[in-house]
């Protein structure tokens, strides 16, 4: 049968790129270009709980865009940033960078601003058919912050976000109008770690937070009473241990597949003339990392993503993005080992920064 993927991009033109995979002749095609506001390319696009709305990071906003079917989607609504002036100023680096849809009620939106004046994160409320509707809260980091991925415990009341500049992961609570307060922090174990991303086991015990420039993968378990990640020691390489030049790489993302008994990470290169990397992790029940399966060259250096994308509903396949070529692939994991089956690139500027599946 088909699957179909949304994918964003990088760079303006604003587009939602929508691509079909046949999970039985093993190809991808596209299928639509959906033309959204110029000035508000997607890095960052999820879907909300029903998938009938996809939010998204985009440049100096976040937008909302209802899904009625693969290759019917429409932009809805567009927030600014408000939480500091000089984040909406044009000269400003400042941009909407990740966005998190709660999965349970209320079914808001959260969001992270990047680079300078990013000491904030966004709450927005969303109207009955899952638009964005307001901004009710701006809620505090601390002024050295700038926070790439989040994730929420299985409970949705503690959300821990991956801190790269201050170089910690967070941990807020979520009160029952869907607003957060500060819990506290954890320091990463290294001075210049840079956590990028986190996921967390739906167990509630551990959490994996992906370094950007450590370029490897630190395991935490939760502690009962704080809440707080709590560093194990153990770690693990998203990039060949002892490679010459390890600052030309910088690690991506980390996912768990729909089984939650294995965990997918990557690492992208600095230069076109180099491979990123895609890691694999196997899981007890517990959450706790038994092993670590492969590391494997990617065919680009994922240019600013290389982002892996288990299927939410199979542990069977991956998609992984790219925007050195403007690249989407999947991946068939089988017995341990990954196949790659399909590739497609299209030729828009900046495709490649996320893929979300459809159906």
């Amino acid at each position: 049968m088909k699957h179909h993927l949304m994918v964003g991009t990088w760079l303006k033109p604003g587009v939602i790129i929508t691509v079909a995979f046949d999970d039985e002749k093993l190809s991808l095609e596209l299928v639509k270009k959906t033309d959204i506001p110029e000035d508000e390319p997607i890095s960052w696009m999820t879907f909300d709980h029903q998938r009938k709305n996809i939010y998204g990071a985009s440049m100096k906003k976040w937008s909302s865009h209802a899904v009625a079917s693969p290759s019917d989607i429409i932009h809805s609504s567009s927030h600014p940033m408000s939480h500091d002036s000089k984040a909406q100023e044009a000269d400003s680096r400042t941009r909407a960078i990740f966005c998190l849809a709660a999965k349970k009620p209320p079914y808001y939106v959260y969001g992270n601003p990047f680079y300078e004046h990013a000491g904030f994160g966004n709450v927005f409320s969303v109207n009955d058919d899952g638009s964005i509707k307001d901004n009710i809260q701006n809620y505090e980091y601390c002024p050295q912050s700038a926070i790439h991925g989040m994730v929420f415990d299985p409970t949705e009341i503690y959300l821990y976000s991956a801190d790269m500049w201050a170089n910690r992961v967070w941990c807020h609570k979520k009160h029952d109008d869907g607003t957060l307060e500060t819990v506290g922090y954890t320091e990463a174990p290294g001075d210049h770690d840079h956590p990028r991303w986190v996921e967390l086991h739906p167990s509630g015990n551990y959490l994996y937070a992906l370094m950007e420039s450590g370029n490897r993968l630190c395991e935490y378990v939760i502690d009962a009473q704080t809440h707080l990640p709590v560093y194990t020691h153990k770690t693990y390489p998203l990039i060949p241990p002892d490679i010459p030049n390890p600052k030309m790489y910088r690690s991506d993302v980390v996912f768990l597949t729909q089984s939650s008994k294995y965990l997918f990470a990557t690492s992208r290169a600095n230069s076109f003339d180099l491979t990123g990397y895609i890691a694999a992790f196997k899981l007890d029940d517990s959450g706790a990392i038994e092993r670590q399966i492969c590391l494997n060259p990617t065919p680009t250096s994922g240019g600013h993503s290389n982002a892996v994308s288990p299927c939410p509903w199979s542990d069977e396949w991956l998609a992984l993005t790219d925007d050195e070529k403007g690249g989407i692939e999947i991946y068939r994991w089988h017995k341990e080992f990954l196949a790659r089956v399909a590739r497609l690139e299209i030729k828009e500027k900046g495709f490649g920064m996320n893929a979300i599946w459809y159906d």
